[in-house]
């Protein structure tokens, strides 16, 4: 083998490492390395408000992933956002008094559903709901709401 075979030999194989690399990167930023959730039993939470929460965004309880977001859909009874979540079956005994909160994690802004257990003696089952929720806070809304204020304490003096 020449000098110059050894030498594109040794840029493919860096090539190729870099776009395996370049895979694993989309894959996780993506959220598409473990979409899928074993054992898994469904519950509903609904909200008023989901901001940027998308189908396969996490689910955690005390930091640490147990679920994703199976589906996402509105109500045509009373226009709240219906969120069905895959919660893994070795959680199963989250008390029935739960509460579900949609967060901001990172810089990106990813938004994910961070469950708070309760102190119910009962546990969640295959298809209950969740009563006890809070809306995503949308950053437009808070600034808004923060202009409007100034400007009115701003307008009287």
């Amino acid at each position: 083998m020449t000098q110059r075979q050894a030498m594109e030999t040794w840029v493919g194989v860096f090539v190729v490492i870099g776009l395996a690399a370049f895979g694993v990167l989309a894959l996780k930023v993506g959220n598409l390395s473990s979409a899928d959730v074993a054992d898994a039993y469904q519950i509903e939470a609904r909200f008023d408000n989901i901001g940027g929460l998308k189908v396969r965004s996490r689910v955690t309880l005390s930091g640490v992933r147990i679920g994703r977001v199976k589906e996402i859909y509105v109500d045509s009874n009373d226009y709240r956002a219906v969120v069905i979540l895959d919660i893994a079956g070795r959680y199963a005994n989250l008390p029935a008094d739960s509460t579900a909160v949609i967060q901001t994690a990172g810089i990106l802004g990813e938004q994910y559903v961070a469950l708070d257990p309760g102190g119910d003696e009962s546990f969640l089952k295959d298809g209950d709901q969740i009563m006890l929720t809070q809306s995503a806070l949308v950053l437009e809304d808070l600034i808004g709401k923060f202009l409007y204020n100034k400007s009115d304490s701003g307008e009287g003096k």
